[in-house]
């Protein structure tokens, strides 16, 4: 039995809020259960130095998370330095959100996602790229209602969720509880169309075969799917 009392293919409740930041091109408040992610997008008509006169666009993120967002205070990054896991994750969500991006179709700018954890209940990271999509969309549509893009650069939707290992059972969306305890715990950022961008898996204490990988990777496509279409319902 799981801790929440879902089913091992449930996902937690899913909200997607559409303009919540009255400054930037696009906005969101993605809940994810417990986890709360203020995703926003600010455009830039300039790239980073390296990309000058290629024609290409850039799509880059940043994350942080509110130090009362976990069960303990942690201190500010701005204090201290951004840590290594900060930097991870915010490499994976600008990967994950460029997988999706005809950058020749952007053109020579440059989005930035900003991704804030409010709250956090395990997958931050996972409903920072769900939201950080959302909020990119949102970017996209505003260049394209000005006529600065003539096609949409965006190819498809992205999306990511947890699975893992957890009393024995392959589950998921790992919330805190099931993901400081699973013997085995994954990230899984896939398209619309069910394409893989990328998997983050590790064991702790134990292994886990191919079977299992395979059954984890089914269990993030059905999950996938639930936030592609509360992606969608968002713009209804």
């Amino acid at each position: 039995m799981r801790p929440s009392g879902r089913d091992v293919s449930e996902m937690r409740p899913i909200s997607i809020e559409l303009g919540v930041a009255r400054h930037a091109e696009g906005s969101c408040l993605i809940r994810c259960g417990d986890t709360h992610v203020l995703c926003t997008a600010s455009i830039d008509e300039r790239v980073p130095p390296w990309m000058k006169n290629s024609g290409l666009g850039w799509v880059t993120a940043e994350y942080g998370m509110l130090p009362r967002a976990t069960h303990t205070r942690t201190r500010r990054e701005a204090k201290n330095g951004q840590s290594g896991r900060t930097q991870e994750i915010q490499r994976l969500i600008g990967r994950s959100l460029r997988a999706c991006v005809d950058r020749p179709a952007l053109g020579e700018r440059q989005i930035t996602i900003d991704c804030d954890v409010i709250q956090a209940d395990g997958g931050t990271r996972c409903a920072s790229i769900t939201g950080g999509w959302v909020a990119l969309r949102m970017a996209v549509n505003q260049l394209m209602k000005a006529g600065l893009v003539t096609s949409d650069p965006l190819i498809d939707h992205v999306g990511a969720v947890s699975c893992g290992i957890y009393a024995g059972q392959p589950v998921l969306d790992l919330d805190y509880s099931e993901d400081s305890e699973a013997g085995v715990d994954g990230n899984f950022v896939l398209t619309g169309r069910g394409k893989l961008i990328e998997i983050q898996m590790s064991a702790e204490g134990q292994t886990f075969s191919k079977d299992q990988l395979a059954t984890l990777l089914d269990l993030a496509e059905h999950g996938v799917g639930s936030l592609v279409q509360a992606q969608k319902a968002a713009f209804v």
